[in-house]
Order: structure tokens, then sequence, then C-alpha cells
């Protein structure tokens, strides 16, 4: 599936029980960072397990533009030659990040405080996306950025020749802005400080710290604040990608709601960061539990076991869990159809600048396929008809967003009629085994004819 092309209807038809185990690509978020640090770094970064979908591609093809040697071995196995903090090379060409906003976020938070200039562009989803939530705090660095009303791409980026620290309060809970800030404080002199009120996913600490960088994380009275030391000599790693939770979100959902399945997610990431949604899910009632836990490349890590779960209760997701689980509310809201009661979900206004509105794209397909959906700027609530009362029927819109189209797909597996997705092909940028990985486990989609 391409992201990029011509569109790929799916439908999705109700299903017998998954069973089986599901190897869901490695996690996007230390994909993408992986190449990005390695690149900054000095010498030769090895990396296994990379998610090979198109937004960490997009990522490997800048790292090169940006002058790094970047060489794909197979089989997820990278290296990455890097040219240190400070070393990237001006690109010749636009730079395109395809349908990623945590790439294209990232790398110009990394090019920001070089004195080198570069375009980004990316797919029609991507560029339609706010980017002023990170060249705002790039231009206190020094940097300048022009781009489209609204701070939209295709947008030019002009690092700073003299670039001076920074401390920086995050307006909104961001792991992408903070991280963005945190890659540019590397090539700036002094200490670079980044508070975040509520703490996000941090990937980017651990990895900085673990290449060498002088990285301090304390809890203040402002909240979580982090201090980087600026132009430090980045050390290459060797990198085990943990399998990406999100990714997992759609195996594990699907088997708490298709009657009779159990499957098992291996070597799933459990960084405290972005297990929201699992605990969540036990919270409901779900049978998923954590076998095999452990500690890899300074992340934990579990096997996950989901079983269908047929008393699964509404809730009241706590709002300052959204940051820890704000990519899986799409599929929650998926599950929260097939309980009993109500699931409500607050704080969660950054939904509604993804890929997409994920909030009005799941309330719009999820009334159509008979649910009820109540949703306001920053909350939306799913009224949950049990297990196997949903009628279903609908062609949904996908929006050029990955995880509304997966969600949907899980929905099919439950309703009483299918449920088509107008178009599947971005699920290639985050998850490009979706398809034969459901299937396996005996799920019923397949592509359907335009």
């Amino acid at each position: 599936m391409s992201g990029h092309g011509t569109p790929v209807p799916m439908m999705s038809t109700a299903c017998g029980p998954l069973t089986g185990e599901a190897h869901v690509p490695g996690d996007k978020s230390i994909s993408h960072r992986s190449l990005i640090l390695g690149a900054l770094s000095v010498g030769e970064t090895r990396i296994e397990g990379l998610l090979e979908g198109e937004d960490v591609l997009d990522t490997a093809r800048a790292m090169r533009a940006f002058g790094a040697e970047v060489i794909d071995h197979g089989g997820g196995a990278w290296s990455v030659f890097g040219v240190g903090v400070g070393g990237f090379a001006e690109p010749d060409q636009v730079i395109d990040c395809g349908n990623s906003g945590t790439g294209v976020r990232l790398i110009m938070g990394a090019m920001a405080t070089s004195p080198i200039t570069a375009t980004f562009t990316g797919d029609a989803s991507l560029n339609k996306r706010p980017m002023a939530r990170v060249t705002d705090p790039l231009a206190l660095f020094g940097a300048q950025s022009v781009g489209r009303s609204g701070g939209r791409l295709p947008m030019t980026v002009v690092g700073a020749a003299d670039p001076v620290p920074l401390r920086y309060v995050v307006p909104v809970p961001s792991a992408q802005v903070k991280s963005a800030v945190l890659l540019a404080g590397l090539n700036a002199p002094g200490q670079t400080v980044v508070i975040e009120r509520e703490a996000t996913r941090d990937h980017t600490e651990r990895m900085l710290a673990g290449f060498g960088a002088e990285i301090v994380t304390r809890d203040t009275d402002e909240g979580r604040e982090i201090t980087l030391t600026g132009q430090p000599e980045l050390v290459a790693q060797h990198i085990v990608v943990p399998r990406d939770p999100s990714s997992a979100a759609f195996p594990v959902c699907a088997a708490l709601i298709v009657p009779g399945s159990d499957v098992l997610v291996p070597n799933i990431g459990l960084n405290p960061t972005r297990a929201g949604l699992f605990t969540t899910l036990r919270e409901m009632g779900a049978d998923l539990t954590y076998e095999n836990l452990r500690e890899e490349g300074g992340e934990p890590v579990a096997d996950l076991r989901a079983r269908f779960s047929p008393d699964l209760k509404g809730i009241e997701v706590p709002p300052e869990r959204a940051a820890s689980m704000i990519d899986e509310y799409p599929v929650l809201s998926v599950v929260a159809a097939c309980a009993t009661g109500r699931t409500v979900m607050r704080g969660v206004k950054e939904l509604r600048v993804k890929e997409s509105d994920r909030i009005e794209a799941m309330a719009t397909g999820l009334r159509a396929n008979g649910i009820s959906v109540e949703d306001g700027p920053d909350w939306w609530i799913v009224t949950g008809q049990g297990h196997g009362n949903i009628p279903g029927g609908a062609t949904v819109a996908s929006h050029l967003d990955h995880r509304i189209a997966m969600s949907f797909l899980v929905l099919g597996m439950v309703t009483q009629s299918p449920v088509t997705v107008d178009d599947a092909s971005p699920i290639a940028t985050s998850f490009p085994v979706f398809e034969p990985l459901m299937q396996a486990l005996g799920a019923r989609i397949a592509r359907s004819p335009a």
C-alpha cells in the first residue's frame, strides 16, 4: 500500500476468532529519532528493527539530503554514518516528509541552529497541518521560517548562524514540539531548558542520553523541566528498536472485541509515556496481560496477550492520560462502541490537528455505522452498544489518515454489515504489513473495487 498514490478502498467483514502471534513493526517514534540522532553523531550508528514504513523512509532520505550516509542492509537493519552536531550540509533539493508530522517537525529542529537553509513539503494531509507550534520556538533560537498562510507547508527554514540557548515552556502537551526544541538546542551554546506542564513521550530524552548528551530531567512546580547542555559530541550507538505500541493497539483492540479471540503481540515497548491505552483498556475490563516483562535499550518491553472481553464497560478516561495515548483514541473509540455505557474522552484537542481532525473523522464514521457520538472542541463521548449490536454498513473517509483507516477496519470485524474505508493506502506510512498480519490472525479484510 502507498500513502502517496492511487486510493486503495478496503472492506472489513465480521470474522471468527482472531488467534496467533502479531509481530507488529518497530516503534515509529524511536525509528525517526534513531535516524536523526545517528546523523548528528560521530561514527556508525547501527539500527536493528527499524520501522520501514513510508514515514520513516522519508526521514532516512532527508538525513541523506543533509549529508549523512544512510545504508539499508535489509530486514530492518540500517547503518547511519553521522556528520556530528552542527555538521548538516545544505540540501540540494526540497525535503519531502510525506505524511509525517513527527519527521518534519523533528528535522526542522535538528537543522534550525545550523547556518543552512532547507525547504520542506509533504503530502496533501501534512501540508494542511500547523507548523507554527514548532517554528515559533525555533525563531527564539534565531531561525527564520517562511511558509504558506497559517504556518503551513511548503515552508523554508533558514537556520540560525549564531543560535542562542532557550528556556521554553511548551504551551500544549506535544512530544514533537519538545523534541524539536531539544534537537535545536544541541547546536546552541550553553543550556537549553524545556518545561512541559504535562509529561509527554520521553524517547528523545532517553536517546539523547544514550548518545552521550548531557541532559537532566527533574520535576518542578512549573512542570517537568529538561535541561540540555549544547554542543556535545554525540557518540554513535547500536539501537534495537522495540515494537511499536501504537501499531500493537490494532491487533490488541481487535482481539478484545472479536468473540473467541486470543492474540499474543510480542516485544512491545511499554514506555510509561506511551502505554496509556493499555492502562485504559484494563480499566474498562479488558483481558489484557503483560508477559515476559523486561528492559531493552533503556525501554521497558513486554509481550501483550489480548483475549476476547465480553464485559467491557465505558469509563471516563483521565484527561491527564491523553499525552500517553493521543494516537490511540481513534481505535479506543471502536472498543468503546462495543462496550456498555459511555466512554468519555477529554483534554484531546491535539486530535484535531493530527493527520486529520481525528475527532471529526471518527465521530462522522462511527455515526454512519450506527453508533452514538457526542463531541466538542477538546472532548468526545462514545455510547457503547455492547457486543454484536453495531449495524455497520457504511463507507467511511480515511482523510489520508492511517489511524482512521485502521480503526474502521477493526470496527468492521464486529459489525452486522461490512465497513468500507474509501482509501486504506495511508496505512503504509506506519504499518505496511497491517493487511497480511491481520488476515493471518483471521480477519476478513480485503481490497475492494474503487
